[in-house]
């Protein structure tokens, strides 16, 4: 009895196994190609390295606030040695004059004090080879505000790099919300075509019946046979475009698995959206191009200061050490030495007035720019609204569109067997059938890709997750 009972578990099992698809796709939310993108993607990952490289470049521009230390060494060889002569004749002629007026006929004296006057003392200074090691340090104490407007532009650097990221990812997520939905729209056409393709093989050989009791003439069966493989040949077609899309996502997501992808997240549409007005208020707080003009505006005014700060004067501590050095003794050059001084530049050729005439125009083209954005930017927002209320009109009128053509290909099938209706008939409500759940489905299609857009333009793509989840799935499309 227990061998029997093994035996009855063990096939039972295999049983089990065979009930489960083998070699069935994976399947991916949108919430997780977001994260498989984001996580492979190389737009983000050198935005990433830019903002690495904005917070390395504001670090370089606060080192200007520390004291820089450096050390010098140098070996000269002179031509000459440094050294300091004397002549004697100054102190041999008020000898002279002093024994004259003592002796006014001396000869000797006077002689000898000219022979010695006629001689030069000399007294070493420096030897020709000269070798010195130094320390130095310089530390501004005063730069008229240069440091600061310096930091101000380090930091506004790193905003404009994250706000960099922010827009890649943005258009990142259009391109994921295009493919992935792309390839949900492919894989919906590919079964509302094999639901096609199977009602008219099914409509085919009620027609071959027909025929052969003499119900419907053969012309009637061909009609009915060249429009089955019309629709094989459309549910080719669309798998092969399903195949395009499969590959686009998995390119895009970085995923090398030989399976394919299966979307699971439907595709939607909202009721209703907020007003165009809406919309259009958060562009000018929001929108990563009009953030990254205002950011460079920033920047621009900074630099505006800075040339401003060249007519003041530059104050700095300094000091000075010898640890070595070789033919200059103490008494003339001290080993160490520490002070305070001052630069200012008087007259650069008018380079300063060049320099803040150039920011001033710089400022001036990015807050034209900036007005500009925005003006095209509300009307590509004009554009992807419409876009969306277009969409829901043809979702809404093809709604009842569906619902009749069901309706039509129910009855025309039964009339089509009670001898009430022709093939050419039922075979046209299929056809319809078809075409108007296709076109539901790419009304819904444009209207999420219009809605990203959209919502990207306000600089809010994220929120795309939340309206997906207030909104009305496609499943309305196959439930009427």
């Amino acid at each position: 009895m227990s061998k029997y009972f093994i035996l009855c578990s063990i096939l039972l099992f295999f049983n089990c196994l065979g009930a489960f698809p083998q070699g069935k796709g994976v399947e991916l939310t949108l919430e997780q190609s977001v994260e498989m993108l984001r996580d492979g993607n190389r737009s983000l990952k050198i935005a990433d390295k830019e903002i690495e490289l904005a917070k390395n470049e504001r670090q370089r521009l606060n080192a200007f606030w520390y004291p820089s230390v450096t050390a010098t060494g140098a070996y000269v060889h002179m031509s000459n040695k440094i050294e300091v002569k004397q002549p004697l004749n100054q102190f041999t002629d008020p000898a002279k004059d002093f024994i004259h007026s003592i002796i006014p006929d001396d000869q000797i004296i006077s002689s000898i004090l000219d022979k010695i006057g006629s001689y030069s003392l000399h007294f070493p200074l420096a030897p020709q080879d000269v070798t010195t090691i130094d320390g130095n340090v310089m530390w501004p104490v005063f730069t008229g505000g240069k440091r600061i407007y310096a930091g101000k532009i380090g930091k506004t650097m790193v905003s404009m790099a994250e706000t960099n990221k922010e827009q890649v990812s943005a258009d990142m997520q259009i391109l994921l919300i295009e493919s992935y939905f792309g390839l949900r729209l492919g894989q919906k056409v590919v079964d509302v075509r094999e639901e096609t393709f199977r009602s008219l093989e099914a409509h085919y050989r009620n027609a071959l019946k027909l025929e052969a009791n003499g119900m419907i003439n053969k012309a009637e069966r061909l009609f009915v046979q060249v429009n089955m493989d019309e629709a094989k040949r459309e549910l080719e077609a669309a798998r092969k475009e399903l195949g395009v899309a499969q590959n686009a996502l998995k390119a895009l997501i970085k995923m090398e698995e030989e399976r394919d992808v299966v979307p699971v997240s439907p595709l939607f549409i909202n009721d209703a959206l907020p007003p165009v007005s809406y919309f259009k208020s958060l562009v000018k707080d929001n929108n990563y191009l009009v953030n990254q003009l205002r950011l460079q505006e920033n920047i621009a005014e900074n630099e505006l200061k800075i040339g401003r700060t060249g007519y003041i004067p530059n104050i700095a501590l300094f000091g000075k050490h010898t640890f070595y050095a070789h033919g200059i003794e103490k008494n003339l050059v001290p080993r160490s030495m520490v002070g305070v001084g001052f630069s200012w530049n008087i007259f650069d050729g008018l380079d300063r007035e060049k320099r803040i005439r150039q920011a001033k125009i710089s400022r001036q083209t990015l807050v034209l720019g900036r007005d500009k954005a925005i003006a095209d930017l509300e009307v590509a927002l004009d554009k992807f609204y419409s876009q969306t209320q277009n969409a829901l009109d043809n979702v809404t009128a093809l709604n009842t569109t569906i619902e009749m053509s069901e309706e039509l290909v129910r009855i025309r099938k039964k009339s089509f067997t009670e001898g009430m209706a022709t093939s050419t008939e039922v075979v046209d409500a299929e056809v319809m059938l078809s075409k108007v759940q296709i076109a539901s489905l790419l009304a819904y299609y444009q209207y999420d890709v219009a809605l990203i857009n959209l919502l990207s333009v306000c600089g809010i793509p994220d929120s795309f997750y939340r309206y997906s989840e207030e909104g009305k799935n496609e499943h309305h499309i196959f439930n009427n």
